[in-house]
This record gives structure tokens, C-alpha cells and sequence, in this order.
């Protein structure tokens, strides 16, 4: 049973620094790749050349003989691997295996050598010959073969008799809606270290997700899991792609066993583009029934995107539909287009973020088509309890979120005509939109220690991967206890600790936060018992009893809740200006506010907010990689042409809250915020483009070429 705590006075909801802001700017934190080792041996992937195939031959003549070379492992020596559940792995094809060939990227051969520098140079010198097959990486020229899936949730949906709605209706929309394939591209590329020792693993990695990387490694290796320890200090960004595991990691460990030697493996920027997943492309096929009023009576959402030939993951673009708005008739399908790439993997925000582009898109034009305003149509179809469910919601602050940001944005002193907006030689335009994320939790545990000088150390295997958990831990256990948080420090990102899930799905605040808290609350009941009358005399009462230290383990296990239906929420509201004479679409404006339960640390949470709302200006205006249909690669495996938002793209962002202490998402109040401001931003700023140039554009990203003519 949870145990719902009343929101108390104290550490929780201040805007504290980042208690690591010091380590990470002075470069004191230790990242994998930095990890001291001696003997340490460095391996370089070679990569397929082409998506689909076999391997003929690959001459290893002259890298063999290139200096510092220690083994070069191919699919012909590398020990035989296991299959592995997926999730937590990335993909169920095991890294040189066989002479398939799967996809372009795919590794086919690992060299090993003393230096970085040695077994780069002798992977230069591999050559492979290879027999192609016909192959296809454009899933859109293949949509006639959309097959059924499911992999987190249902992969279709029916509530009421949608097709009748449709046919009745005074309003009728139906547009195809389109996102970009994307890449995670966080500034750390994903890097393992592994090195044995009297049969015991160990992995230095950059993970979302130690527990998953040892389950996987133990299971590919055939070993017992308790034979590998996996430790993440810190890791440089992840954003998705390092929340399952994939063949580097899988290769390192046991490239590392047979060369009895440690070793360290980092993907190239060029190789993350192919080795760790990437967010699908979508086509979102939307059709809505509505009053003239603009009054919701139907709407049906079909997604159809990429996957690879051998597993197949959903992109769930429609879900949004199945929550957001009061309609009593909706019909959402899921379907996947086998193509010869690699597995795709979650990316923030998964789902929800592909999602409500297209919904959203919709709303504004049926805002116009029904002669409303945007914001007042989304006020007319708010949704008091979740239509199709009829669950209510665990908490729900949309209403607030909407008049928040509305205000603060000037909302009302907008001219809904297209165009009638400028601001000297530029046209302006506002555009809205709804956000919406669903709510992840996993079991938890924790161990919270009152040391013998008063100060706490708190114990969680949970990761940090930039979010400020090194912070947000630490106030959640402060201020049970009541002491300053400059006082508590966190031990993380091992498998030697109390377990937990993984840093995705902005679900740590939720699970790990509450068990630390259970932890912290069980240490001072046992304090007390000790004849403790407060925070002020901890060190005292443990020297009275004799003690150096006092311990106590927390654990949190949600409940299903299945009479609720828990998200979070938000209200996104952009300006964009287009010159005159060259239309580039510039984003001058953003305004949010959000419904996230309690927030912890309104510091680090209004961070996240705007660190997601420039992932969805991204979105909006840069990011997609395109791929070249013959040769079946990427165009740009770098960061010169896949473009993500720089300095100057990013403008005023504004963070507003609107707070509500939700006890059934957590026994802190508190949901997750990690991926909530990468929705709804993209669709807001589409819409913008439209009010700014009467041009409606329904493929993101928008390009300049797309606004010309």
C-alpha cells in the first residue's frame, strides 16, 4: 500500500543548484570512457558497407599485420553468443554471429590494439566483399505492406462506432501528417569499458540502465548476472539511446574475456547513428468528426513506421488520441513497415512526442474550419476523465496550464487572420498546442545511512545522465529527515546497490525519490527509538547508542492504480517570425506551462522543461535524417548535416507550473517532467507557421523550400 505523504515544509520544493554542478564544470567527474585501467586495450568497429546481404570475404591480411594489433574478432572466431530479451536489449540480431548482413552500420568485424590510435588505423585496412540483396530503407514506398505489432501497450483501440460519427458529422478533416527519422546525438557517445577478473565482469558504462546492461551481458555470455557488476557514474546525455543494450556493449565483454585484458570500446559520431536506435519517422493518418461548434464527435488515428526485418518496434504516433480530448467515438491503429535498418528505440519523447504532432496539427485546422480559436476548441473538448477509459485522471491541471501560459504569451491580442500579423518585414505567427505524456514508474530501492558526524549518505543503483538526480535524491531525503541537503550525498549508478529501474521514461523522481524517502522516514523512526528528538542530535543519539553509523532500506512498488489514468500534461504556445522576402521560419517565443504533480526542485525541473522545448524546435525546423535509397545509409552521420538547435535558434523560453500534489502517481505527489517539454512545442510552432503565412504544412521538419512559391 502506498503511503501518501502531506507535502511538508523543508528541502522539497526549493530551487537548489546542482550539488554535481561543480564536478561536471571542472571536469572531475569521471565519465566511462575516462576510467583509469592499466593494460587497457582499445577496440574499433568495422562497419557494413551495405543493408542487406552476406559477407563473401574479409581480407585481414595487412590489418593483422599493422602495429599493436592484438585480435581482430569477425563472425568466423567470435564466441557464440545467446539470445538476449529485448527489451532491455536494443535489438535481438547478436552482434558477429554470422555472415548476414542486416543493415548498413552493422558491425562485421572488431579490432583490438594496444592504442586507440593502432586499431583505428588497422580497421581502415580491412576490406570485405560482400553478395547484395535487394534491399529497402524507405518505409513510405512500402506502406501497401504495414503489418500488425505491439509491443508496450495495444497496438489498436475502438471506443464507440467511429465510422457512423464520421459520416453524420457537419466538419469532416482527414490529412496525412508526417515526422522525420531522428537521432539522440547526446554530446557523449555511448562507451563501455569492460574488464574481467577472477571470472567477475565489471563494465564501466554509459547506460541509462545498469540492471538492464547486466541482465543482457550475463544472458549473452551465459553467465550467472551476479557474476557482472555495470557502473555509471555519470553519463554525458542519453535521451533514449542508451536505455537498452546494444552490440558494442555486448562485444566489449566478451572480446574482453577472450583477450584476458581490459578493454574499451567508443562508438564514433558516425557510428551512433547506426548503433544504438534512432526516433522513427511517422506517417500519422488522422480523420475527425465534429459539430460546426468544432464539438469533438469522432476521430480515428492510424500510424504506420519503420522497423528492422528482425524485430519489430511500434512507434505508438497515435496514443495521444486515445487520452487528450472528450470524444466519444475514436478509433487508433499501430502498424510497422519492415525495412533493412536497424532497431529503433525510444527517444525523447517517445510516443507521446510523435504523437501529438500530428493530432495537434488537426486541431488547429479544425479550429479554423469551424471558425474558433485554437485554445478556446481544445477548451470546449477538454477532457474531465479519460475518454477511453472513463478512468479519472490522477491529477489534472490542463485548464490552469492553458489560461497560465495564455496570459503570460498575450494570447488574447492575437489576430486569428493568416498573415495579418508583422513585425517590420516580417510576418509573426502564434500558434498553440496541447501537451500530453504518460506516466512510467518502476519498483524501487533504496538504503538511506545516518553516518556517526550527522551528515546522510543515501544508496540507490539508480543513473545519472544529466537530469540533476545527484540533486533531486538528495532534497527527497532531506527533507524527511530535515536536514540541510548540503549534508546528504548519494552513492548511484551500480549494481552492487539497492536496485532499480531505469533513468527513462521520467520515472526516477517517482520510483527511486520514494523509496529513498521510505528509506530516509524507516532511519528516523529507528533514530527516534533511539531517543532522538530531531535532526539537531542525530550524531549525538548515535554516539549515545554506541553507533558509527545507522541504516535503514526503503522500497517502493506502484501500485497498479487501475482505477486511474495518470499523464501529465502542458499548454505550449509559440511565436515565429518569416522574413519577407527569404522565408526562414525562426522561432522568436516559446511559452509552456505544465501539469507534473508536485515539482521537487523548480530549479532543475524548469531546465528539463526548456531543455525539451529546444529537443522540439528541433523537431519543428531541423532535424530529420534522410537516407540515401540505393546505397541504404544515412546521408549525414555527423553533426554537420544533421542539424539540431544551436545558440542562436533558441530564443526566450518560458517555464510556468501549475502544481498539484498527486498521490497516486507517488507517495512524494510528484510525476515525471524528463520528456514532458519535448511535446506539443513542434506542433505549436507548425501551427505558428501557418498563422504567420497562411501556408499549412503538415510534414515536420519544415524547411525553407517548403514555404517558397
Amino acid at each position: 500500500m502506498s503511503r501518501v505523504m502531506a507535502p511538508p515544509i523543508g528541502a522539497i520544493g526549493v530551487g537548489h543548484d546542482r550539488l554535481d554542478g561543480r564536478e561536471k564544470v571542472t571536469g572531475a567527474a569521471c565519465y566511462a570512457a575516462d576510467t583509469p585501467v592499466e593494460r587497457l586495450a582499445h577496440g574499433v568497429f568495422v562497419a557494413a558497407t551495405i543493408p542487406r546481404g552476406r559477407i563473401l570475404r574479409i581480407d585481414l591480411a595487412l590489418a593483422d599485420a599493422a602495429p599493436g594489433v592484438l585480435r581482430i574478432f569477425t563472425h568466423e572466431n567470435m564466441p557464440r553468443l545467446r539470445p538476449a530479451p529485448s527489451p532491455p536489449a536494443g535489438q535481438s540480431l547478436m552482434p558477429l554471429q554470422s555472415d548476414r548482413v542486416a543493415y548498413e552500420g552493422q558491425p562485421i568485424a572488431l579490432v583490438v590494439a594496444a592504442t586507440l590510435e593502432q586499431a583505428q588505423h588497422a580497421a581502415s585496412l580491412i576490406a570485405a566483399e560482400y553478395e547484395r540483396q535487394p534491399s529497402s530503407v524507405d518505409f513510405r514506398s512500402r506502406l501497401d505492406r504495414a503489418a500488425e505489432a505491439s509491443s508496450f501497450f495495444e497496438s489498436d483501440t475502438h471506443l464507440g462506432n467511429v465510422d457512423a460519427a464520421l459520416a453524420g458529422a457537419p466538419l469532416r478533416l482527414a490529412q496525412r501528417y508526417r515526422t522525420a527519422d531522428r537521432h539522440h546525438s547526446p554530446l557523449e557517445p555511448s562507451a563501455t569499458l569492460a574488464r574481467w577478473e577472477n571470472g567477475m565482469l565489471t563494465l564501466d558504462d554509459a547506460t541509462q540502465y545498469v540492471w538492464g546492461v547486466r541482465l543482457v551481458v550475463a544472458e549473452a555470455l551465459g553467465i550467472p548476472a551476479e557474476r557482472v557488476r555495470v557502473r555509471s557514474s555519470y553519463a554525458g546525455g542519453g535521451f533514449g539511446c542508451k536505455g537498452y543494450v546494444w552490440p558494442h556493449q555486448v562485444l566489449a565483454a566478451a572480446a574482453a574475456r577472450e583477450l584476458d585484458r581490459p578493454l574499451k570500446v567508443v562508438l564514433t559520431r558516425a557510428q551512433t547513428f547506426t548503433s544504438h536506435g534512432y526516433q522513427t519517422a511517422s506517417e500519422q493518418f488522422v480523420e475527425i468528426g465534429a459539430q460546426r461548434d468544432g464539438r469533438l464527435l469522432a476521430l480515428r488515428n492510424t500510424s504506420v513506421n519503420p522497423t528492422s526485418q528482425f524485430d519489430a518496434y511500434l512507434e505508438y504516433c497515435a496514443i495521444g488520441s486515445r487520452t487528450m480530448y472528450a470524444v466519444p467515438a475514436i478509433e487508433t491503429k499501430h502498424r510497422v513497415v519492415h525495412v533493412d535498418r536497424g532497431t529503433p528505440t525510444p527517444m525523447r519523447a517517445p510516443h507521446d512526442g510523435v504523437a501529438m504532432v500530428g493530432l495537434e496539427i488537426a486541431m488547429d485546422e479544425l479550429a479554423y474550419a469551424a471558425g474558433v480559436d485554437p485554445l478556446e476548441l481544445r477548451l470546449r473538448n477538454y477532457a474531465e476523465r479519460d475518454p477511453s477509459t472513463g478512468k479519472p485522471f490522477s491529477s489534472k491541471e490542463l485548464r490552469a496550464c492553458y489560461r497560465l501560459a495564455a496570459e503570460r504569451f498575450g494570447w488574447g491580442r492575437r489576430d486569428p487572420r493568416p498573415g495579418s500579423m508583422r513585425a517590420r518585414r516580417q510576418r509573426m505567427g502564434w500558434g498553440m498546442a496541447s501537451a500530453l505524456m504518460g506516466t512510467f514508474r518502476f519498483p524501487a530501492t533504496a538504503r538511506v545511512t545516518i553516518e556517526g558526524d550527522g551528515r546522510v549518505l543515501v544508496e540507490a543503483g539508480t543513473q545519472e545522465i544529466g537530469t540533476g538526480v545527484r540533486t533531486i535524491i538528495p532534497q527527497i531525503a532531506a527533507d524527511v529527515l530535515g536536514v540541510p541537503v548540503e549534508r546528504v550525498r548519494i552513492a548511484l549508478g551500480d549494481t552492487t546497490l539497492p536496485e532499480t529501474g531505469g533513468t527513462f521514461g521520467s520515472s526516477t523522481t517517482m520510483s527511486v525519490g520514494s523509496a529513498v524517502a521510505d528509506a530516509a522516514a524507516k532511519a528516523a523512526a529507528k533514530l527516534t527509538e533511539l531517543g532522538s528528538s530531531g535532526p539537531g542530535d542525530y550524531a549525538a543519539t548515535l554516539a549515545a547508542a554506541g553507533l558509527t553509523h545507522l541504516s535503514a532500506d526503503g522500497a517502493w512498488q506502484p501500485e497498479e492504480n487501475g482505477d486511474w489514468s495518470m499523464h501529465t500534461f502542458g499548454a505550449v504556445f509559440a511565436e515565429v517570425r518569416v522574413d519577407e522576402d527569404l522565408p526562414v521560419p525562426r522561432v522568436s517565443r516559446v511559452v509552456g506551462a505544465y501539469s507534473a504533480g508536485r515539482i521537487i526542485n523548480p530549479k532543475t525541473a524548469r531546465s528539463q522543461i526548456q531543455g525539451g522545448m529546444v529537443w522540439g524546435i528541433g523537431q519543428a525546423l531541423l532535424e530529420e535524417s534522410p537516407m540515401d535509397p540505393v546505397l541504404g545509409r544515412y546521408l549525414s552521420k555527423n553533426l554537420a548535416g544533421y542539424l539540431v538547435p544551436a545558440s542562436a535558434d533558441v530564443p526566450e523560453l518560458e517555464v510556468l507550473f501549475a502544481e498539484a500534489f498527486d498521490p497516486h502517481a507517488s507517495p512524494l505527489g510528484a510525476k515525471g517532467i524528463g520528456e514532458l517539454g519535448a511535446v506539443g512545442v513542434g506542433p505549436a510552432i507548425a501551427n505558428a507557421v501557418f498563422h504567420a503565412t497562411g501556408i499549412r504544412l503538415r510534414d515536420l521538419p519544415i524547411r525553407t523550400e517548403m514555404l517558397l512559391g
